[in-house]
């Protein structure tokens, strides 16, 4: 890690040295790479959630059907999903979860909170099932590497820019605040002018957020949890990943708002 500053303190009280450099690089890309593996696995299980909903919800069976949305014929499972009021308790469950986990991830166990974390990313793909019945499957797709370039881009600034982003916290998380609200506000006013607005603003909160979630999970080990390890630094991991999990379905929803091709 070239940009490590070479000044700060070490866990033994004294300035740290070239062995004491050496050995927090290491467990930086180490600890780096454990929150990157937490976030892809969440990932993957987000991605296999949403596809197993929507291929349990919809049939070719017109005779079958107990609804119809665009050109596709639902399911029984399929109307309880995204028609009935169910599909609110869906669509809402991930937005409580997430703040139940961020409340209590510091007195969790490790194994519980990993646990909690898989179960938010199943949750969370099946909330976002319904894209398939929104959009077509190869504009889905086109998003999703579009969305991976530019998040690996982004995070990768974030970890190497010699910039200090902390300033920045503030004004972003703000406006992480203001996107929420007004995407909960069209929910119900349905307007296609507000969703533009709120993509666009978004994809520019969610970016900023994911280079300085970046540089903030590593200043955390460098100042922190390089001298502590153990469960402390395993619940940060945790928690990082969450936060950049987030970051990348964010930016992905938004993006495929503004890119993706409706059927």
């Amino acid at each position: 890690m070239s940009d490590l500053d070479r000044n700060y303190a070490s866990p033994f009280g004294r300035a740290a040295g070239r062995v004491d450099a050496a050995t927090v690089d290491a467990g930086l890309r180490a600890y780096m790479l454990r929150i990157y593996n937490y976030m892809s696995i969440g990932l993957a299980i987000t991605g296999l959630a949403a596809l197993g909903i929507y291929m349990a919800a919809v049939t070719t069976d017109p005779a079958g059907a107990a609804a119809k949305i665009g050109s596709a014929y639902l399911t029984p499972f399929g109307y309880a999903m995204f028609v009935s009021p169910l599909k609110w308790l869906f669509m809402l469950a991930p937005l409580a979860m997430v703040f139940v986990i961020s409340a209590g991830l510091n007195r969790l166990r490790p194994a519980t909170a990993q646990m909690l974390f898989w179960v938010f990313s199943a949750l969370m793909g099946v909330s976002l099932s319904s894209i398939f019945l929104v959009f077509t499957h190869t504009s889905i797709v086109r998003v999703f590497f579009i969305t991976a370039a530019s998040f690996g881009a982004l995070s990768l600034f974030g970890y190497t820019t010699r910039r200090d982003m902390t300033g920045m916290g503030s004004f972003l998380l703000m406006g992480l605040f203001g996107v929420i609200i007004a995407s909960l506000v069209n929910l119900f006013i349905a307007s296609s002018a507000l969703q533009f607005v709120v993509s666009v603003v978004g994809v520019l909160v969610f970016a900023g957020l994911t280079a300085w979630d970046t540089q903030r999970l590593k200043n955390d080990y460098i100042y922190g949890y390089a001298s502590q390890g153990g469960d402390i630094a395993e619940r940060a991991a945790i928690s990082g990943a969450l936060s950049l999990y987030l970051n990348f379905i964010n930016l992905f929803t938004l993006l495929l708002q503004l890119l993706g091709q409706r059927d």
